[in-house]
């Protein structure tokens, strides 16, 4: 009778226990990541009423809690708008460290950047991961998003989409301009001046930086079809075909003892329609004049007569400006000649290189070199159609510095930052850890799990990989209590206590009619 007594007490503080699982399931039905419990029973060791041996012959002497074990199984997910709330989509836990170095795990991923710019959990530890901007990128750290900065990336290549006005008087330009970088990510302004010259579909063009002529360029015009597609580039010098003057690029015939110094002023007007040279006569003392224009039609002398003594230009299509320039020496006589030809170089659509002039105290392009690209498979095209001139589109691959101004996470934890200057990187990742046996993990309270030697160490490896579940980014795990469950087991443990009760209250009924019987 005695052991239906103590069997009574066990089931009602097993019971017992049973609540306090419950209730504290039930209490943290709101708490991100929470983990529910689940106790278990067990009976303890039976006696035999026989004194010997025979299982048939055992009495039980009541119920003892065996463990309360930890359920992992996942939460549901609640959507949120921080990008730092994370949950993980399967297994793994999230790695915190406290200010004196101690490791935790948990699941609850409701995380913040705090004041020095380290990623926190409620509990102001530090998330471990791989800061991906360090020098050593892959030692598992805080992570620390502090003084993250895009650097400034000089520009190398430029692309220009535009419709240029077949309609377009001869002489005219038309400009296109856009931003560039240097390697300190000082801007600058780049432009391409396109004018019109007087072959037909033929457009010269020229680079400037900062309104200053590129020093170089590969290519100085281009040919349209006449469907107002681009048919080839050319460049284009001027070539003697006889005795070279001065700068080798000019050819004088002379009775008297004159010189000619060639230079191009404008290399985009070469162009050539024919192979005829271009031929200018000392008609007198004071004047010369056009023998032959060499297929151009509008070509005129822009310097006259002013001129005469030191120096004469001429303008290739008319429309004003001196596109090539002769610098006179010596004594020139009447009837001399300077007699020149124009060498075109024609090639299919190509990337035309722009030399740039010098910046002080930084670099721009490759070596100087900045790449129109008119021809890769990236190009954006330029069009000679009868409508309006107009730029459609300006591309760079250069850029200044930029601050750190929003973050995502992508689903292997990888923190990306989003910069002023437009720029997205890859900053941060987060690592999992997992155990052999999860549910030797000990409870520490605030959500937070430790390491013991029934759990085993802890593994890290990054998001998606080895096992480890992937991360939701604006997602947060809620718990996984099952309230429905959790009602039901309290009625059975209620039912349990009560039953256990009674059990005590008839055994001592029993044992107060056994006193009853001295009387």
């Amino acid at each position: 009778m005695g052991s239906s007594l103590f069997a009574g007490i066990s089931g009602l503080t097993a019971s017992s226990k049973q609540l306090d699982v419950i209730g504290n399931n039930i209490a943290n039905t709101n708490t991100v990541g929470f983990k529910a419990g689940k106790i278990s029973f067990g009976d303890i060791l039976s006696q035999s009423i026989t004194g010997g041996a025979a299982s048939g012959m055992q009495v039980g002497r009541g119920v003892e809690v065996t463990s309360i074990a930890t359920q992992f199984a996942s939460g549901s997910f609640e959507t949120t708008a921080n990008a730092t709330d994370l949950a993980i989509d399967g297994e793994g836990f999230f790695t915190v460290k406290d200010d004196e170095g101690g490791e935790y795990y948990t699941r609850a991923g409701s995380f913040s950047l705090d004041n020095e710019g380290y990623l926190v959990d409620t509990n102001g530890f530090k998330v471990q991961g791989y800061n991906l901007t360090a020098t050593d990128p892959y030692t598992i750290t805080d992570i620390s998003l502090a003084n993250v900065q895009s650097v400034p990336t000089t520009t190398t290549t430029i692309s220009i989409g535009s419709n240029l006005n077949s309609a377009t008087a001869t002489g005219s330009t038309f400009n296109a301009s856009q931003t560039v970088y240097d390697s300190l990510g000082g801007e600058h302004a780049l432009k391409v001046t396109f004018q019109k010259t007087e072959g037909t579909g033929y457009w010269g063009f020229k680079g400037y930086l900062d309104n200053t002529a590129a020093t170089a360029q590969g290519y100085s015009g281009m040919k349209f079809d006449d469907d107002g597609d681009l048919e080839y580039v050319y460049s284009s010098t001027t070539a003697a075909t006889a005795t070279d003057v001065t700068d080798g690029a000019g050819y004088y015939d002379t009775a008297g003892t004159g010189t000619a110094a060639i230079t191009v002023n404008n290399q985009g007007q070469l162009y050539k329609d024919t192979t005829a040279p271009i031929v200018l006569t000392r008609v007198d003392a004071d004047n010369w004049t056009i023998t032959s224009a060499g297929g151009y039609a509008n070509m005129s002398l822009t310097y006259g007569t002013a001129a005469v003594d030191d120096s004469i230009a001429i303008d290739l299509d008319g429309a004003g400006g001196a596109d090539i320039t002769f610098a006179l020496a010596n004594v020139w006589a009447a009837d001399d000649t300077i007699e020149f030809t124009i060498a075109q170089t024609e090639v299919a659509p190509a990337d035309v290189d722009l030399t740039m002039p010098s910046i002080t105290g930084a670099t721009i392009g490759n070596a100087g070199v900045i790449s129109w690209d008119l021809a890769g498979t990236t190009a954006n095209s330029v069009t000679q159609y009868a409508s309006t001139s107009v730029v459609k589109t300006l591309t760079h691959d250069g850029y200044s510095s930029g601050s750190l101004k929003s973050i995502s996470v992508a689903s292997d934890g990888t923190i990306s930052g989003f910069f002023t200057n437009g720029q997205t990187s890859d900053i941060a990742q987060v690592i999992l850890s997992d155990f052999a046996n999860q549910k030797g993990l000990k409870r520490m309270g605030n959500n937070l799990f430790a390491t013991t030697v029934e759990s085993g160490a802890a593994v890290p490896n990054t998001p998606g990989s080895a096992g480890m579940g992937e991360i939701s980014p604006n997602s947060l795990e809620m718990s996984n209590t099952d309230i429905a469950t959790e009602f039901i087991n309290m009625i059975t443990a209620q039912r349990a206590y009560q039953a256990s009760a009674k059990i005590v209250t008839v055994t001592d009924t029993m044992m107060g009619e056994l006193m009853n019987i001295k009387r």
